[in-house]
């Protein structure tokens, strides 16, 4: 299995506009971080968690020419509004795009591109067969590939992360029950958020990341939604120990 991290910055993305902080300043291209995406490439299957307004850009920069699903954390924009440039899939695959997300995530969808469910479409509009995942506690199926959901809370609202194999990928979470915690364990890489060093509402800070990753102790870890507020990329990977790293766009990880 290659991971590669399409996106790893918050919902405003680093540089955030109009900011001039060190960190949105940074000539360090680990410091320039597009909206919370991954790529998982499975032997032949390839697919995307997560469709952020930064979608096309991402498939570009990761000359990604094939895509056979599409995964779903939850409804939230930054994770969801480049839906529609899933068409260029459609056209080269002559396909339909699988879309697999909880029910209340799929309805979400539904709403806010009405126009890919209308009755009557408009010529070229994007493709995609809704496949919902009915259940937290039991592996579903993508194209023959096992996935496990992992429930996690973001502040009030139910989200999910996904275990593939010896993958585990959760982001947008503040508190992590004690069945996910468990389903965590023995795991070979874990991707957890880390959005900053001060208590924020619906995230984890980068002291309760590091202290969910070392109850879990996976072989490598490494820290996503990441905001310009916690501080520049070689700072602050200088202060983790070796098998907790910050990920960056572009990089790559063979599980």
């Amino acid at each position: 299995m290659v991971v590669t991290f399409l996106g790893t910055g918050t919902s405003s993305g680093v540089p955030m506009i109009g900011c001039t902080c060190a960190v949105c300043r940074s000539l360090d291209h680990r410091d320039h971080r597009l909206r919370v995406s991954v790529h998982v490439e499975v032997g032949s299957r390839s697919f995307v968690i997560d469709s952020g307004p930064d979608f096309r850009q991402q498939m570009l920069r990761a000359r990604v020419t094939r895509l056979d699903a599409l995964l779903f954390t939850h409804e939230h924009k930054d994770h969801t509004a480049g839906l529609d440039d899933i068409r260029a899939f459609n056209f080269r695959q002559q396909t339909d795009m699988p879309v697999f997300a909880e029910p209340r995530v799929l309805r979400q969808l539904q709403q806010e591109f009405a126009y890919i469910f209308a009755e009557n479409k408009y010529p070229g509009v994007p493709r995609v067969t809704l496949h919902p995942i009915e259940r937290d506690d039991a592996p579903f199926d993508v194209l023959g590939v096992s996935v496990l959901p992992l429930r996690a809370m973001h502040h009030r609202l139910p989200v999910l992360g996904f275990r593939i194999g010896g993958f585990c990928y959760l982001t947008d979470a503040n508190h992590i029950g004690p069945e996910t915690r468990a389903q965590l364990r023995d795991a070979d890489v874990i991707v957890l958020n880390a959005l900053r060093r001060e208590e924020h509402i619906s995230h984890f800070t980068l002291a309760q990341a590091i202290a969910v990753l070392e109850e879990a102790a996976p072989k490598r870890a490494f820290l996503t939604h990441i905001s310009h507020q916690l501080g520049r990329h070689q700072e602050v990977e200088a202060e983790l120990p070796d098998w907790i790293r910050l990920a960056y766009d572009g990089l790559k990880v063979t599980v």
